[in-house]
């Protein structure tokens, strides 16, 4: 893996997806939690943003998180993996670099 991009607040309020998704590259890694999880999510107006770099680019959404919000498995967007924190320890132990956008 090369950079692991984290994303933690929501998509309807800050630009932080929009923002990870155009400078990230591809082959990279983006972690979805706390608010940002709602990015994962089919039937938003992000749906299509995140659905289209699933090829060039892994999503993930931290489970516990996204669980913590009352959202059901069944939303989460074709692609997007699930993870649990030590799911996201891997992730960051994997990847040389990692970049937080808040």
């Amino acid at each position: 893996m090369s950079d692991l991009h984290t994303v933690n607040k929501s998509p309807f309020e800050k630009p932080s997806l929009d923002t990870c998704l155009r400078l990230s590259k591809p082959g990279s890694s983006i972690l979805l939690y706390e608010d940002a999880v709602y990015a994962a999510l089919t039937g938003t107006s992000v749906t299509d943003k995140v659905a289209g770099i699933l090829g060039e680019r892994k999503v993930y959404v931290l489970e516990p998180d996204f669980k913590a919000r009352g959202l059901k498995p069944e939303r989460l967007i074709d692609g997007v993996e699930m993870v649990d924190y030590a799911g996201f320890v891997d992730l960051v132990d994997a990847c040389d670099k990692v970049q937080a956008w808040l």
